[in-house]
């Protein structure tokens, strides 16, 4: 088990049986301990928002990581939450609509420009149709819908918190695309910066990242990146659309007393002038080294040098799915017929 070395006992985060303050042992407090699991494959914030979910629900998380993307139910429709159920321990969390795995796979592998706000489009149902769909049709689990943000979204994955005086307010921007674990040691890195930081987080709109990255960057719209940066723990604050060019009126307004920008190439403006020229000449600009190499290019990457591997893995998911709910409807029905033979009887 990788504990998460983040968590301090004032966070709950103290272990069972372990001692926390003076009091005594019939007046401490029960730990909840919460268990999840799952595949998390290509974390995202529907990822994200589950575990939020099941933090929420006592005081120690404990995620369990499979080694494949099984599914939580048997090929005979068998629920392997059978036990848990019945002892009246299991809980659910909310499905986060409009995210998928599958999906972004599907997204990177189109090519397009429009792949993240024209979900309707025919040539996207398509492609998304031979990515994911097994030989017996669509499963209900696994798919493609439009994601649709909303504030209540936003403040569910927000700190909701204001910077204090004495706090070191430390600026980034980018893309953030597909936030992966290279942002999250860097963001870790900028943290870092200082006693107390308060990380501001620029978030590009999806013209002006195209503008400078290309091809059919971003893989995930800015609502999409704003949930999935609002969701590590380094960052206070997010800024939906900042402007690329880093300038005086930015500055000013979130009272910025460090720019931190990675190792990654630094795309000039539009008209050529380099984004960080204020915070350059005020001597607060800083270039960070994280220690992790991997980008965002490198995952489209290792996905399109793989395609063929991940159709073959997504059908082959899609029809267990497909399996288990046809048996789950066989049982459902046939509940049913014996429910109608009782009720004939009398």
């Amino acid at each position: 088990m990788i504990k998460n070395g983040h968590h301090t006992s004032s966070e709950s985060g103290a272990e069972p049986g372990s001692t926390v303050g003076a009091c005594s042992p019939e007046k401490r407090k029960r730990v909840v301990r919460v268990w999840c699991d799952g595949c998390y494959d290509m974390v995202h914030y529907g990822h994200s928002n589950q575990l939020r979910q099941a933090k929420a629900m006592g005081d120690y998380l404990v995620v369990g990581v499979h080694t494949d993307d099984d599914i939580t139910l048997t090929v005979d429709g068998k629920d392997t939450y059978d036990e848990v159920k019945r002892m009246g321990r299991y809980r659910e969390c909310k499905r986060t609509q409009g995210v998928s795995t599958t999906d972004l796979v599907g997204r990177m592998l189109l090519m397009t420009k429009a792949h993240h706000s024209n979900i309707d489009n025919s040539d996207y149902q398509q492609h998304t149709d031979n990515f994911g769909k097994g030989p017996k049709g669509h499963s209900p689990w696994t798919g493609v819908s439009q994601f649709l943000q909303t504030s209540q979204k936003i403040i569910q994955f927000a700190s909701g918190k204001e910077p204090q005086p004495g706090d070191t307010i430390i600026y980034v921007a980018g893309a953030f695309d597909l936030f992966h674990i290279g942002h999250v040691d860097f963001l870790e890195t900028v943290y870092k910066q200082a006693e107390r930081p308060y990380v501001i987080v620029g978030l590009h709109f999806d013209q002006e990242v195209n503008r400078y990255k290309g091809k059919n960057y971003p893989i995930m719209n800015v609502h999409e990146r704003t949930l999935s940066v609002l969701a590590c723990r380094y960052v206070s604050e997010v800024v939906i659309g900042a402007p690329y060019a880093v300038g005086k009126d930015l500055l000013d307004h979130f009272k910025v007393d460090l720019v931190c920008h990675g190792k990654t190439e630094v795309f000039p403006d539009k008209d050529g002038a380099d984004p960080y020229a204020e915070p350059k000449r005020r001597g607060i600009f800083r270039t960070l080294d994280s220690g992790n190499g991997l980008t965002t290019d490198d995952i489209v990457q290792r996905i399109i040098e793989n395609r063929l591997q991940f159709e073959a893995r997504n059908q082959k998911k899609e029809a267990k799915e497909m399996a288990v709910f046809e048996a789950m409807k066989r049982r459902e029905e046939g509940g049913k017929s014996e429910d109608c033979a009782q009720a004939a009887a009398l």
